[in-house]
């Protein structure tokens, strides 16, 4: 198979670092192979391509892009969608998943890399998972006053049931001082499942949480928003064990490490006065996804550097106001 001089073969570890590749289902190998050779074998002998021949048809393509080789396997950047909105996921493809890596370099096609069915499926249909941590906003003032008292933080607990209760595709875990949300999604694929990403969402309940801290305590919060792979793949938001006193969020801990990694590089900015508090902190990648069609606008909102946890890229997170940052989301399709 692609013993042809059309087609260039190589090894996972040699794909292009940063530059567009595409990913494929292997059951279209052997058609993709039969549709290049045609199509270069009606161009030599019309002195163009032929219309017949049609090699990009053929197949889905799942367009990504190398971020760094692993032992095991390669960091990519997927692109699941770019025509609502710049949607980038980062995960790893296992080198025990690849089946072919070819390029047709004759019409300057990028790298295509075949992999198994049944992962391709995988990374398409599990659960993905976004995530928020709301905080008060000087809240060791308030401790060392004493001016936290009981009956505050149980309406506080009691209005945020109800908020819960209105948002049940959300769970939402509490302290007296803080919030942590989370939710998930999934890409789906063209013949099953449904992309159904929605970060604004998130984003819009802020407003919504931040109305209950200050009816409750009379406090200001802040939020700070990332997103991350559920390892636990179609499981629930949440599990609770029977004995009501264990909680799992069916998600690894890198999010939250991401959001306290924000957080503290928000905290040292506004010290060494980089920047002023804002409403919200968000992760490059989960701010790069908003549907925001402004384009110019969205590219004057402010942008600091983090140093993300297991990542080959150096990250930086987006601050904004709340208005200011709803005020550009695109109107619903």
């Amino acid at each position: 198979m692609f013993s042809s001089g059309l087609f260039d073969t190589y090894d996972p570890e040699d794909l292009p670092i940063d530059q567009d590749i595409a990913l494929m289902d292997e059951k279209y190998l052997l058609e993709w192979e039969q549709a290049w050779l045609i199509n270069d074998a009606l161009d030599e002998e019309s002195g163009g391509a032929s219309p017949s021949a049609r090699p990009y048809e053929v197949g889905y393509i799942m367009p990504a892009s190398v971020i760094r080789q692993l032992t095991h396997g390669l960091e990519i950047s997927w692109y699941p969608n770019t025509h609502e909105r710049f949607h980038e996921l980062k995960i790893v493809l296992p080198l025990t998943e690849i089946v072919q890596c070819v390029e047709v370099h004759k019409y300057d096609g990028k790298p295509t890399v075949f992999v198994k069915g049944d992962w391709l499926e995988m990374v398409h249909l599990r659960s993905n998972s976004l995530f928020a941590m709301i905080d008060v906003v000087a809240m060791g003032d308030e401790l060392q006053n004493g001016r936290l008292e009981t009956g505050k933080l149980i309406a506080l607990r009691d209005r945020l049931d109800t908020l819960a209760a209105a948002h049940p595709d959300i769970s939402f875990i509490s302290f007296a001082d803080s919030l942590l949300l989370k939710t998930n999604w999934t890409v789906g694929m063209f013949d099953k499942g449904a992309y159904n990403y929605a970060p604004e969402k998130l984003i819009e309940l802020f407003a919504e949480v931040r109305e209950v801290f200050r009816d409750t305590l009379g406090l200001e919060v802040y939020a700070v928003f990332a997103s991350g792979s559920n390892e636990y793949y179609d499981d629930a938001l949440l599990h609770i064990s029977p004995s009501h006193n264990h909680i799992c969020l069916n998600s690894l801990g890198l999010p939250f490490a991401q959001i306290m990694l924000i957080d503290e590089a928000a905290r040292k900015a506004i010290r060494n006065g980089d920047h002023d508090p804002h409403d919200l902190y968000m992760d490059g990648d989960f701010f790069r996804s908003l549907s925001i069609e402004d384009y110019q606008t969205k590219r004057t909102i402010q942008r600091a550097p983090y140093k993300p946890k297991l990542s080959g890229s150096e990250g930086e997170y987006f601050y904004s106001d709340y208005a200011e940052l709803v005020s550009l989301f695109s109107a619903p399709k």
